[in-house]
């Protein structure tokens, strides 16, 4: 049966104008030209220094781009995005009260009235959908978090904006990052972390015997090695050094242990990262 989570969290931004697929493309992680009825991107917003502001998910209708974005970094999209309006013909808009942003999976999506794609992350995350209200039967958006986090999906609130690198939380995995095309903003320390491979701490899933405290820092023996991001039960996100996966971890008094989905990489040049 499908599930659809109402997402108050998430917010809209309207970039309209004959200018917003050019305008866009120079600022974000990933091929805005890719957009199109039915297909959204997901993207990063980075640094001039290649550090994590925000992510989004990029539609594209006939009149406009919309981006289902955190609604607490929407004010903050928009102000770093209009420092680069220049001359383009583009306008940018808070569009949030407008419309109600939602997820769903296992199982199909009727998208009548409603603007929706599948996620690119992963085939199992299911579906983003943008409807003008909230839809009827939609579940909490505790449901979408425990799903996100048993797949290992990133979400703005696990992320440290001014400090995480993409590289570190996923985005070259799960196709946020288009390594072909041009300039961005953060492109070069974004391209030069992953050609060099001095990643020395990730995104994880962690799993515990019991239920995990919203937050705390992760220990192995007396040294510190990371922190939990979001919990969701007995299943966690967190960033971890690499170098510590091997090793019994905690987090106060509770045992935790990595559980790398599938889809992450990790190689040999980040493992060995040094300290």
């Amino acid at each position: 049966m499908t599930i659809v989570a109402y997402l108050p969290e998430r917010g809209v931004i309207d970039i309209s104008g004959l200018d917003r697929v050019g305008f866009l493309q120079g600022l974000v992680s990933n091929d805005v030209t890719k957009t199109r009825p039915g297909a959204c991107i997901w993207a990063a917003l980075l640094t001039p220094q290649g550090r994590y502001r925000a992510e989004m998910f990029i539609f594209a209708t006939d009149s406009s781009l919309l981006l289902d974005a955190p609604r607490e970094a929407i004010a903050d999209i928009i102000a770093r995005l209009s420092r680069f309006k220049l001359r383009s013909k583009v306008t940018l808009t808070d569009r949030s009260p407008d419309f109600a942003v939602h997820a769903a999976w296992d199982g199909d999506v009727d998208s009548e009235s409603a603007i929706a794609a599948p996620d690119p992350r992963l085939p199992t995350a299911g579906t983003r959908i943008i409807a003008p209200h909230k839809l009827p039967n939609a579940t909490k958006s505790s449901a979408y978090r425990a799903h996100r986090v048993q797949l290992g999906l990133p979400d703005h609130a696990d992320l440290e904006p001014d400090k995480t690198l993409p590289v570190e939380a996923g985005f070259g995995e799960l196709h946020g990052i288009d390594w072909n095309k041009g300039c961005y903003m953060g492109q070069e320390l974004t391209a030069r972390t992953r050609y060099r491979g001095l990643i020395k701490r990730r995104l994880i899933p962690i799993d515990a015997a019991s239920i995990l405290p919203p937050s705390g820092r992760i220990t192995a023996g007396d040294r510190d090695v990371g922190d939990l991001r979001t919990a969701a039960g007995q299943r966690g996100l967190a960033f971890l050094r690499l170098d510590a996966l091997d090793q019994p971890l905690r987090i106060g008094t509770l045992a935790i242990t990595p559980a790398l989905p599938d889809w992450l990489t990790l190689s040999a040049a980040s493992e060995k990262a040094p300290a």
